[in-house]
This record gives C-alpha cells, structure tokens and sequence, in this order.
C-alpha cells in the first residue's frame, strides 16, 4: 500500500503529459510565487555530464564534511525512495517534511502544468533555503541548459563530468549538440572544472570556454598518471601527490576522485579550510550504491551496476575484464535506452542473460525483446518473470557471482532485497 507521500508525488507526475519537458518557464513563474529561494540557496556546486555525476558528488561532499563544512545536496534518480535525492546537512529530508514540503508547493502551484522534476525542484530549493548550510551541491537532472537546477543565478564552481551519448532525443544526436546543452550550466561561477572527455570534445569543449578566466581541465591541469595497489597518483600544476584509492569499484573512480581532489585544492587557494588528511580519509571512505558496489548474498556475490549508456558499459566492461569474471547478469533496461548496443558492448565478459521487465516501469524493454537481442548475439538469455524468481535463481544456481545491471530503476527495486 502507498504511503501518502508515494500518493502526492504520483499527483505531481499527473500535472504535465509530458514526463521530460524541458524548459525553464513554468519553473520561473512558481518559484516567484514562492518567493524566488533559488536566490538564498548556500554556496553552490553545480554539476553536468553524461556519467559520473553523481561519484564526484558523493566524494565532494564527503571532503567537505570531513572538514567540518555543513553541505546540502539534490541528487537523481533515487534508488529506494524519493527521499534520497534531497539531502540536507548530509541526511536524507525526513518524510514528514518532504510530505509538507511538496503539499505547499503543490498548493502554490495550483494545478498548473509543469513537469514532475520542476516542481520536485522547486520543493527542494524551499528546502536548501532553509537548511542554512554552507554548501549546496546539485545534480542536474538531464542535460544542463534547461535542466531545471540551471535556473539558479550565481554559484561556486560548475563542473562537467564525462560526456557521452545519451538521452539523444532531447539533447541532440552528435556529441557536440550533447556537449553544448551541459555546458549551460557554466555561467556565473568562480571556476569551472572539466574532468576526462572523449578526444574528439576537447578542443570543442576548451574553445566553448575561452571566455571564462578560471576554467581547469582533465588531463591539462590535473590527471590520474599512475594506479597502484592502494594509492594512485596524480599530477595536479606539474606536482605528483599520491591520494588512497577509492573505496568504489572501477578505474573512472580515480579519475571521478581527482576531480573533486582538485575542486578542493582550489577551494584551498581561496582561502577554505580543507585539509590534505581529511581529504585522503574522505576519498577513501566514499561509498555510492549501486555503482559496480559488490553485495554478499545467501554466500554469493550481486555486482549492482546502474550503467545504462554506452559509456558506462564500457566503463563495466572493462572492470570485468580487470576482475576476470564471467557472471551471469540480470538484465533490464528502459525502451528509450540501446539495449542492443549495451549488451554486444559486454557480450564478452558475461556467460549468460537473465532477461526481466522492470517492475512498474511501463517504458521497460519486456523479456522477451531482451532475449531477441541476445539471440542476435548468441548470447544464452533466460526469461524471469519478476525479482522473486530472480533470486531464486541466485539462491538455487551454482554459479558465485552475478551481475544486475541496465539501469537504476532495475537496481533500485532489486537492492533492499538483497540487503
């Protein structure tokens, strides 16, 4: 049975026919019914990019708690419940002011048509307005230029993590078309920070920049030069500094880590007190669910990797490779996703395809075009019905280690069950 704030937000979904529209308008006119809080929100940290948002989130805000700083934060998709995505002195908003929070917006709303992630933004910006912290990092949602968050006037720092295609129908179907939509976030900021992009956005992505005074690139100012055991190195201004590895699974985590490695070296220079110790510590410990994070389960191991573009499979490809593991994976993907192209990207790495339709997710690929895309590939795919069936497969199989993967709504579902 829902709970009557699952009720309220499936109201807020009703208000526009649309689920993605993106614009800025209807957002403008109730965030000045509501007072404009976009413009009393804490020290901001805006962040764009195809992959990796969330990782350089989760590592920035852990060094500045580690140094004592009191840091909000808007993060999308949730995994288990809505609550995750507004985080406010590092916990998760309570339900009961989550529920107020969004009947109030509602209300001054007043049945408008506006989209589920506008107005669920606007209700965070009424929450970040009165949570009095000292920073304020936000996701964008999808692309940056009419995403929602980018209606905020002033900030800290915009970052541009990794580009890649995806969501091509709203933001293009090039990778400079992409690149240019997330690059409309950089406006009214201190610096800029752009982590590890294809070879071919560089000189696109440097020249889009010129007229901005502080901007700092992967691989020009700062870069990952060397892995080891439980440290890696990197070159930041021509100097090499050795930082722990992260706790995260896959090699882009280091490079995710060095970006907000360097956000904190330049928050330093301004005169923040961030110290190199608690930095360390904070990389370190960082977790974030669902990203190739490893779960023990009825003596097996569940690899949960939310990777649902092509970079990101070949980002999972490639720690299989590392690892040397051939899993059998539980696949499930949203239709608007290449499904097709995802899995001949890991075809390799994996010994066989558990095909399932998302739970409540209407726009899920069904198992049964799941397993014609295997076919294509000879790839051995089986059909589950639902979760329950797939773990018990899990429990009942041989094979020690298994894989789920395809999307975050997939992961999000299957992951309380696990634990």
């Amino acid at each position: 049975m829902k709970s009557k704030t699952e009720k309220l937000l499936d109201e807020l979904v009703k208000l526009h026919p649309k689920y993605i529209d993106l614009s800025l308008e209807r957002l403008n006119l109730l965030l000045k019914k509501l007072g404009n809080p976009q413009d009393y929100l804490p020290k901001t940290i805006h962040i764009a990019g195809t992959n990796g948002k969330g990782s350089v989130q989760i590592f920035i805000r852990n060094i500045l708690l580690n140094n004592g700083y009191k840091c909000d934060a808007y993060i999308s998709p949730h995994l288990s419940r809505f609550n995750e995505r507004i985080i406010l002195n590092n916990m998760e908003v309570s339900t009961e002011e989550l529920y107020k929070t969004l009947k109030f917006v509602k209300k001054i709303n007043n049945n408008k048509p506006i989209t589920f992630f506008e107005i669920t933004t606007a209700a965070a910006f009424v929450l970040f307005k009165k949570s009095k912290s000292d920073f304020l990092i936000l996701e964008t949602g999808l692309g940056g230029r009419l995403d929602a968050t980018n209606i905020i006037p002033k900030k800290i720092c915009s970052i541009i993590t990794p580009i890649s295609f995806d969501h091509e129908e709203f933001l293009g179907k090039t990778l400079k078309k992409i690149a240019n939509e997330k690059l409309g976030i950089v406006k009214n900021c201190d610096f800029v920070l752009v982590g590890k992009q294809k070879k071919e956005l560089k000189d696109y992505i440097q020249k889009k920049l010129n007229k901005f005074k502080n901007k700092y690139f992967y691989g020009k100012e700062f870069r990952v030069t060397k892995s080891l055991k439980n440290k890696f190195e990197i070159k930041i201004d021509r100097k090499k500094y050795f930082y722990n590895r992260p706790s995260l699974n896959g090699k882009h985590q280091e490079e995710n880590a060095s970006i907000s490695i360097y956000f904190a070296k330049i928050m330093k220079n301004m005169g923040y007190e961030l110290n190199t110790k608690e930095i360390n510590s904070a990389i370190k410990k960082t977790i974030w669910p669902g990203r190739l994070e490893v779960i023990n389960y009825k003596n097996k191991k569940i690899i949960l990797d939310g990777s649902h573009n092509i970079d990101g499979a070949e980002k999972l490809n490639e720690f299989l490779k590392t690892k040397r593991i051939k899993p059998i994976v539980l696949f499930g993907m949203l239709n608007n996703k290449k499904a097709s192209l995802f899995l001949k990207k890991i075809k390799k790495r994996i010994s066989k395809v558990l095909a399932i339709k998302i739970p409540d997710e209407k726009n899920s690929f069904k198992t049964k075009e799941i397993n014609e895309i295997c076919d294509s590939y000879s790839i051995k795919c089986e059909e589950v019905n639902n979760i329950n069936d797939a773990l018990k497969y899990f429990r009942s199989n041989q094979e020690k280690i298994y894989l789920i993967t395809g999307s975050l709504y997939l992961i999000g579902k299957i992951r309380r069950r696990l634990l």
